[in-house]
């Protein structure tokens, strides 16, 4: 067969793919419409008997034209069943699709009457306790099927019909795409997609203003653009708010509490008009307000607490006792990760209007831009339908916590993700450009890696690899920059320069597409561009196994002691060359230690220090500062014993749980000084060192914390025996929460000997090694 016709093979079994999905997508459907019709039928006989729990008016509101939405959609389905189970590529289906569009009719009666069944399905509800019971037990069962709704059973199911709508215009492109113009289909097809678009349009233009904006004076509309959850200071102390952007004001509410079931409600806490909206920096503001301040340690201290209560519910669902006991750790899950929601922001922003009436603090990053609006100003009643408004309009239904997620959804990925970021095409005029790789951790995006400069170019070629160490990551985030040299435009008081953003694009990482280790070569579009990325995700269980050099006359994988001893140095050569090339030119490099280097950089320095090559020195002189950097990481990373000793190791972990400082401290510095001379020495040395680059926080952003996040796993994760492989391999790999709580515990020691302002020598013989200088 041609190539033409091999493409035409595969177009029509894509074309079976998309029916089977839309037979699936229908059968889900028509389980909605069921859960929708179960209790009319009742309802219907109890409205002839003399204690009706709904007027036979009421019900025909509620469920109108809901069972003739029903046998459409079941005759569509058992007409499209048995055509796609004999398949052949000569199956005709378009006449199903046409009959379907054209009772588009019935969607349109269900749709004016949408908003009438929503409001009295309501007041039923608020109104008849017999009803609101059916609709509790009705919510629970579609809760077993669907997990993560929130909403209650009418606005869970009564908006499927209106949502069915846009979804199948969406499969019609689909199949036609998948649908040769020979075939005898296409033209049904055409004809079915013109008249769903042509109906969804005039659904649009009636549906949009009543659910998206309300009617102001002189028949403008104000419509809602973007809304968020935003901590907000309120006389020091830290507030979560429900922050609402209109197109002429912005709105600030809080959520109130609800019980037994009642409707949502927001309280107005302040409204500004954009014309009156100014936004400044803490520095910029005359009087900058006290931001209580929340130590990492804490934050550290709630993310293990919530890895703990993972754990607890995942050893609860595998002993199957009940959900009551799943449920009390689900709320307190639900209340660590609120109260490390509220605790994490730290920059703060004043939000000011003009006029003086409103002056607050934001605990987020904001920019604006704004002209050319009309002040106002807005009655109460105005004010209250506008915060009522509000549970319509929202866009963001629930605070981004791991209980409002799905049950399977993954937990992420630990481990190193290698990346090689090979060109990019789509610049419309040659530039300097360069590319930065972020990943998520805790529901922040870090900093990772950058390219070098690709200078006059549309076209760049970079081709360079990146070894990214991934913390419960789910996405890889990369951002392309136009690279400014002109001075004029370095505004900012830290000296990051204001280089101008190309573009933005992100791809999932997905465990299962990931196990198997290999490279995966994928495209991020972005504005117009497209950058090419290869990855390769190898998991902790394979990544931080120590191994033994089988060559001995190196110096990576090679103990310690013994390449001390081979140098007659107190400290190894290579801990000394790269520190002191980060000290002459890395202590002012924006996240050094945290950005990675450019892989091949870092293996050709590993490869010179290993044969001892004399020209190391000017390889590093020449070389990017974080690829240095990565050296100094991957040589403690790959020790075949880690810097605190396996010996030690469990030691120190339960020495930093002691809750007694004092005994805390006698413990961790006993522990310390009993390593090995060569470890300690070592340590001690690369200590002075971090905390040299931390003193340069303000410009560098590595904090002692940040250091001690980069360098714990690596100085403290024992060697181990044996493979810590998942029994089934099956099974995506990825780290569980009791690896999450072990890195935390190396962080945690780490960190508390960054902070001891001296290590004191407890006895004379430790004390020529401890206050040596010479190494």
């Amino acid at each position: 067969p041609t190539s033409c016709e091999l493409d035409l093979e595969k177009g029509m079994e894509m074309r079976k793919w998309v029916l089977s999905g839309i037979l699936a997508s229908e059968e889900t459907y028509l389980s909605h419409l069921e859960a929708l019709l179960l209790p009319m039928k009742p309802l219907k006989a109890a409205a002839t008997t003399s204690q009706p729990v709904l007027t036979s008016q009421q019900i025909e509101t509620i469920f109108f034209k809901v069972p003739e939405l029903y046998e459409i959609h079941k005759e569509f389905y058992d007409g499209l069943f048995p055509r796609v189970q004999q398949w052949s590529h000569q199956q005709r289906v378009g006449d199903l699709f046409q009959k379907l569009a054209s009772q588009l009719g019935v969607y349109r009666a269900f749709v004016d009457n949408y908003g009438v069944a929503m409001e009295t399905a309501e007041k039923c509800c608020q109104a008849n306790s017999q009803f609101a019971e059916i609709s509790e037990v009705l919510m629970t069962l579609f809760r077993r099927v669907h997990p993560s709704t929130s909403h209650r059973w009418n606005v869970a199911l009564l908006y499927k019909p209106v949502d069915r709508v846009t979804r199948s215009t969406l499969v019609l492109h689909d199949l036609l795409k998948h649908t040769p113009s020979s075939h005898p289909d296409h033209p049904l097809l055409q004809d079915a997609l013109r008249i769903s678009q042509n109906f969804l349009s005039s659904i649009n233009e009636e549906i949009t203003p009543r659910r998206q904006s309300m009617t102001v004076k002189k028949g403008e509309h104000r419509q809602l653009l973007k809304d968020s959850f935003m901590v907000e200071l309120v006389e020091g102390a830290r507030k979560l708010r429900h922050v609402f952007l209109f197109t002429d004001l912005l709105l600030c509410t809080k959520l109130k509490k609800q019980s037994g079931g009642k409707t949502q409600q927001y309280d107005c806490k302040w409204y500004i008009p954009l014309t009156d909206l100014s936004f400044q920096t803490v520095d910029e503001s005359e009087a900058a307000p006290n931001i209580p301040l929340v130590l990492d340690e804490e934050l550290d201290a709630m993310k293990i607490k919530i890895s703990q209560i993972k754990n607890d519910i995942q050893r609860e669902k595998r002993a199957n006792k009940g959900s009551k006991a799943i449920e009390r750790l689900k709320k307190k899950l639900s209340e660590q990760e609120s109260l490390l929601l509220l605790m994490s922001p730290s920059m703060a922003f004043r939000v000011h209007s003009r006029n003086g009436k409103v002056s607050t603090y934001w605990l987020i990053r904001l920019g604006s831009a704004l002209s050319g609006f009309k002040s106002f100003s807005l009655t109460s009643v105005e004010l209250q339908m506008l915060t009522n408004s509000c549970v319509k309009l929202q866009t963001v239904h629930s605070i981004p916590l791991t209980i409002n997620k799905e049950d399977d959804e993954s937990p992420g990925l630990y481990g190193f993700l290698n990346v090689i970021v090979h060109s990019a095409t789509g610049f419309k005029q040659s530039s300097n450009l360069y590319c930065t790789l972020e990943v998520d951790s805790f529901g922040y995006f870090v900093n990772k890696a950058k390219t070098r400069v690709y200078r006059d170019t549309a076209e760049p070629n970079w081709n360079e690899e990146f070894e990214i160490e991934l913390e419960g990551s789910q996405t890889l985030r990369i951002l392309c920059y136009e690279k400014c040299y002109n001075k004029t435009k370095i505004t900012k008081e830290d000296g990051e320069s204001t280089d101008r953003i190309m573009g933005k694009g992100q791809v999932q990482l997905d465990p299962q597409a990931l196990q198997d280790r290999d490279w995966q070569r994928t495209v991020i579009a972005m504005n117009g561009i497209e950058v090419k990325l290869s990855v390769k995700f190898t998991s902790r269980e394979f990544s931080l196994k120590r191994m033994p050099s089988r060559k001995q006359t190196g110096v990576f994988g090679v103990k310690i002691a013994v390449v001390t001893k081979r140098e007659r140095s107190k400290v190894p050569y290579i801990v000394r060359q790269c520190v002191e090339e980060i000290e002459r030119r890395g202590m002012e490099e924006v996240g050094i230690y945290r950005v990675s280097g450019v892989a091949t950089d870092i293996q050709a320095l590993k490869a010179a220090f290993d044969v001892n090559n004399k020209d190391v020195s000017v390889m590093m002189s020449e070389m990017d500062v974080n690829a240095i950097a990565g050296t100094l990481k991957l040589y403690f990373r790959e020790l075949p014993e880690p810097l605190f000793t396996d010996e030690f190791y469990p030691n120190f972990a339960e020495g930093i749980a002691l809750s007694d400082p004092v005994a805390k401290e006698s413990c961790m510095l006993n522990l310390l000084l009993s390593l090995p001379e060569a470890n300690l020495l070592t340590f001690l040395f690369l200590l002075d060192h971090l905390k040299r680059v931390a003193e340069k926080e303000t410009v560098n952003k590595m904090s002692l914390h940040n250091l001690a996040t980069v360098f714990g796993p690596t100085l403290l994760r024992p060697s181990e025996k044996e493979s810590k492989l998942p029994a089934n391999p099956s099974q995506p790999i990825s780290m569980t929460d009791s690896w999450s709580l072990e890195v935390m515990s190396q962080v945690q020691v780490l960190l508390y000997f960054l902070q001891l302002e001296a290590i004191p020598a407890p006895d004379s013989k430790r004390q020529s090694i401890l206050f040596s200088t010479e190494v």
